[in-house]
């Protein structure tokens, strides 16, 4: 079993949970929201899978599951035993704080929803007393704001990897369904020679040794990466001087299957190895 790091974020309805599970997943980690507990181990088998290159995941856990604290305790305890690596994350904010939220959003609380939300407040935080007891870490989130609480959250897990604050999201795609929204630079990679064109290339994608080594061993290709990791070794501790805590740059070839493939995926390696967290995403790959 490889060693994949399993966070639980429970706590308090309103304190900040969605946006703690938003924070861990921009800095790499594979989310999932209200993953009924007894699915767990069966969801951790699959995904410590050495084929899988998933090593991090998170995901919250609360009261909305009705079976959830008959359950836990055992789950999490016989997990444990096995070996997996379980960090519990308990969230908490004063009951004027909650309150304050669900008056902003005008929510039901999950166990009021007809009732007095103080009471029902009240009722999950007796609930939720021996969870946060044996929980390995706990936010106060009353004074944070959405922003402030997810740079807790990212300085708590990036605090093992000192200076490196940046996280890098790689996004390979085709031009022919439209650039991605939110690409802060954006390379056009369709300069370089198209394996489209060599019949024994065409059915593969940017992930086989073949088409990589097309790519990175033409002239154009080995100049083209090793200006990219200049400019990228420039650019981005400059972004990080500013304050800037995510980048996101964007490959495009024609159908987002061969050259911005293997363009994204070599840039992903070079950042990565540079101590960077690093995301990468191939949009189009699967598109016809």
């Amino acid at each position: 079993m490889k060693q994949l790091r399993v966070v639980i974020i429970t706590g308090l309805s309103g304190s900040g949970k969605s946006t703690a599970l938003r924070a861990l997943e921009d800095i790499g980690f594979f989310c999932v929201d209200n993953l009924p507990v007894a699915l767990l181990p069966k969801f951790l088998s699959i995904q410590s899978d050495p084929a899988k290159e998933i090593a991090r995941v998170a995901m919250v856990m609360d009261l909305r599951e009705k079976g959830f604290l008959e359950k836990y305790k055992r789950i999490f305890i016989r997990l444990r035993e096995k070996g997996y690596r379980i960090e519990v994350l308990f969230f908490d904010a004063t009951d004027e704080a909650i309150l304050h939220r669900f008056s902003e959003t005008r929510r039901s609380h999950p166990l009021s929803p007809r009732g007095s939300l103080m009471e029902g407040i009240s009722l999950e935080r007796e609930k939720l007393a021996s969870l946060k007891e044996m929980a390995d870490k706990v936010f106060d989130t009353t004074s944070c704001n959405v922003h402030q609480l997810k740079d807790v959250v990212q300085r708590y897990f990036l605090g093992e990897s000192p200076g490196k604050r940046l996280v890098i999201h790689v996004t390979s795609f085709g031009y022919r369904y439209g650039l991605p929204a939110d690409a802060d630079m954006v390379l056009d990679v369709r300069f370089l020679p198209n394996p489209h064109f060599v019949e024994e290339l065409r059915p593969l994608n940017g992930h086989d040794s073949m088409v990589r080594d097309y790519l990175l061993e033409s002239q154009d290709g080995r100049i083209f990466i090793g200006k990219l990791f200049d400019l990228m070794a420039f650019l981005i501790p400059l972004y990080e001087k500013e304050g800037k805590s995510r980048f996101n740059i964007a490959l495009g070839c024609t159908g987002g299957h061969h050259r911005s493939v293997v363009m994204a995926n070599h840039l992903g390696a070079f950042l990565a190895d540079k101590g960077y967290f690093v995301n990468i995403t191939h949009r189009d790959i699967g598109k016809s």
